[in-house]
């Protein structure tokens, strides 16, 4: 039973309410009123000032106050500035900047036309992956609509204020979801991340300064300005202002998007909202942050989702993706598999990214593979803290988390893996070990006709052998077997 009570919608206010291609039905929500009053009855300063007070922290993982974010872009000296939306959206699994696209895009567009009379910026580009059509669809429907209404273009409700919007599309980069490398991709160069400072919001986009926020940031500021800084800033925790939209996926019965109050707790999140693990089964572990968060253990399941508090748990809020575990997933095995989607989105111009990653990943695959030693895991731990240390961006800096935080919350399995040479969550391919019970086999050949690669042999109505040397654990035979003949270990 999902406790729906429990979330307050901000950002996803309007989504599935609207017709998206529709601008009347933005305008009727209130729509537009918040660029109007901006433009009508407050100053750059006034404005800004609203937004820091409100404080909104960035939506996409680094969670810098954008109000503070604003104020730099503005207080710099430029003929021109520009609004960026960051809409690259790269972690697998999640899709909230897609489905606030999709369902109210006019919110990101009121937004930046916000954002660029605050800092002086009269072109705002959005950075959108070309893998979201429908979303891609919607803004251009909605910034023609907007042009028509006099909402975007010349002087904007005849106040003086010019201010356009473009898309520019991305190829899904994962790498390209850090500002730099977002920004240089932009410029048609290669989407890799520079060293800061600079900030983008001294020299950005074509050298000039730029302000970057992400889809869920733009999306909360026309309810800041329309019910006022006081309002959200009452929502959340001390540090941690507003909501939060996660994706939530894996062992869960109810996946899909939430968006939930900072301070929410996971349990909350997981069983309240997202009704339990599948199959009534037990949990294990949440990956939150993406493939840079860390796994959380039952033990995290009181705390209260924040900024601060996932770091310190030695996770990390990210962009909002949420991943369930029970107790069938091997946490060597996640570690590996998150590992294997930053080595292949790394830009690879970082020696600790690039090669650093790499022996990370051979020896998690040394350990599922069963020849790993204990010496194994502390290399681990201390080959994940340089690459830490020493990456160029937030990609490589991030991407050990999994590591570390597996290691330090399911050290058992890593020793189990290697001192027993066992997988716990029989996940493992290689330490599986398939054997025939004697006594138990009655020689029906069940199992040694079904195997695929002839491990199997003996008589008709004799006791059948398994051929270590030949099995692939594809676990036909323990699946086939009617008088449960067939151990796994």
């Amino acid at each position: 039973m999902t406790d729906t009570k429990k979330q307050i919608r901000i950002a996803l206010r309007n989504c599935g309410l609207i017709d998206p291609e529709q601008i009347e039905d933005y305008i009727a929500q209130d729509g537009y009123f918040a660029l109007g009053k901006c433009l009508t009855e407050y100053t750059q300063d006034q404005t800004i000032a609203e937004i820091k007070e409100s404080g909104l922290r960035g939506r996409g993982g680094g969670g810098f106050p954008t109000g503070l974010k604003w104020e730099i872009t503005k207080n710099v000296e430029a003929d021109q500035k520009f609004v960026v939306c960051n809409a690259d959206e790269g972690d697998p699994g999640a899709f909230m900047d897609r489905s606030i696209l999709e369902g109210d895009p006019h919110s990101v567009l009121e937004a930046m036309a916000i954002c660029g009379y605050c800092i002086g910026a009269d072109k705002g580009l959005i950075y959108i992956r070309a893998e979201y059509p429908l979303a891609i669809e919607r803004l251009k429907i909605a910034i023609k609509q907007a042009r028509e209404f006099g909402l975007l273009g010349n002087d904007i409700l005849g106040t003086g204020f010019n201010f356009d919007i473009e898309l520019r599309y991305g190829a899904g980069a994962f790498v390209c979801g850090e500002e730099t490398a977002l920004i240089h991709s932009m410029e048609g160069l290669r989407g890799e991340p520079t060293f800061k400072p600079p900030f983008p919001s001294v020299s950005g986009y074509m050298g000039k300064p730029t302000n970057v926020n992400n889809v869920e940031t733009f999306a909360s500021v026309p309810v800041i300005i329309n019910k006022g800084a006081g309002w959200f800033n009452k929502i959340g925790t001390e540090k941690s202002k507003g909501t939060k939209v996660f994706a939530l996926a894996g062992k869960i019965n109810n996946v899909g998007l939430v968006e939930v109050p900072m301070g929410t707790t996971l349990r909350e999140v997981v069983y309240d909202i997202g009704g339990g693990i599948v199959n009534g089964k037990e949990f294990k572990s949440v990956q939150t942050g993406g493939p840079s968060g860390g796994c959380l253990t039952k033990d995290f399941l009181d705390t209260p989702i924040d900024y601060d508090n996932l770091v310190a748990a030695g996770s990390m809020m990210g962009s909002g993706g949420m991943i369930v575990m029970d107790e069938d997933d091997c946490m060597v095995s996640i570690a590996k598999f998150y590992l294997e989607f930053t080595l292949e989105e790394s830009c690879g111009k970082c020696t600790p990214c690039r090669i650093g990653n790499k022996r990370l990943h051979e020896i998690l695959e040394k350990i599922t593979e069963g020849n790993g030693t204990e010496e194994d895991i502390d290399r681990l731990k201390v080959l994940s803290n340089v690459i830490k240390d020493t990456s160029l961006c937030g990609l490589g800096q991030s991407s050990p988390n999994p590591v570390l935080s597996t290691i330090a919350n399911f050290e058992d399995e890593y020793l189990a893996h290697v001192k027993d040479g066992k997988c716990p969550a029989g996940q493992c391919k290689s330490l599986l070990r398939y054997d025939i019970i004697e006594d138990l086999c009655t020689g029906c050949t069940l199992c040694f006709r079904n195997c695929p690669v002839g491990a199997i042999t003996g008589e008709r109505r004799a006791p059948h052998f398994i051929d270590q040397s030949l099995c692939i654990k594809c676990g036909v035979c323990f699946e086939k077997c009617k008088f449960d003949a067939i151990t796994l270990t």
